[in-house]
């Protein structure tokens, strides 16, 4: 990256990252045109500047490309595979951390639904059709075809503090991509496989994973990437104290 930089109006500014912010979205189908090295570490340098509680910088990033990536696709695939053949097998694969609630409530049970069904809609796949949501599942594991896939890891002495660090470190990373005609997925689905993932990667007995993430260039073509989440307004969750 180059040092200087060009100076912009503050219009032009709000203008390019809000444009970023804006048009970042989850991708589920990438072609298979290669990121080079170059232009993800520029990513990830950017992304470097998110703030954390006194600059304690817990993210460790794993960049998967080639074999790498294509060697744990092939595993965690196959023992997804196996354990829909028994369902038993689940229990040998447990997310780290509590992702989501242990129970569900309105409204957040409701968007859960929308997005799921919004998603399956636009798929032609029915409630019922046990095989494609277990193919449409496994396009996780398959970092949605990106050539790039991204794990992250995180050291297990830290706080639960860190984790909101982490988010500011994730949405850096899918930001900086965007503006630069890259797309992401973030990927909470590699939770529960880090027995594989941990030793694949090379990570410390110390370490935990907090999500995979998809890195590459959008598939146009593809319509499952015509599918855009909604968001309720500002005025729903804003609280105005005067």
């Amino acid at each position: 990256m180059n040092d200087m930089t060009i100076p912009l109006s503050a219009a032009s500014a709000a203008q390019l990252v809000d444009q970023a912010i804006l048009s970042r979205m989850s991708v589920r189908a990438f072609t298979n045109q290669a990121v080079p090295k170059a232009l993800i570490a520029e990513i990830l340098e950017v992304a470097s500047r998110a703030p954390s509680g006194t600059n304690t910088q817990p993210w460790k990033v794993y960049v998967l490309q080639g074999q790498s990536r294509d060697q744990l696709v092939d595993r965690v695939c196959a023992v997804h595979d196996a354990i829909r053949a028994d369902p038993s097998l689940a229990a040998e694969y447990t997310e780290t951390y509590d992702y989501y609630p242990e129970k569900w409530v309105s409204p957040y049970i409701d968007r859960r639904r929308e997005n799921g069904w919004g998603l399956y809609g636009l798929l032609g796949i029915g409630k019922g059709d046990k095989d494609r949501m277990h193919q449409q599942q496994q396009r996780n594991f398959r970092f949605f075809d990106a050539p790039v896939g991204l794990m992250f890891t995180i050291e297990t002495i830290m706080g639960r503090g860190s984790l909101v660090d982490y988010g500011m470190f994730l949405q850096n990373i899918m930001v900086a991509a965007r503006a630069r005609g890259l797309d992401t997925c973030p990927q909470a689905a590699w939770n529960g496989f880090s027995k594989i993932i941990l030793p694949h990667i090379g990570a410390g007995p110390n370490e935990m994973v907090v999500c995979g993430m998809a890195l590459g260039w959008r598939d146009e073509n593809d319509p499952v990437n015509s599918f855009h989440t909604p968001r309720v307004p500002a005025a729903e969750f804003t609280y105005w104290l005067d």
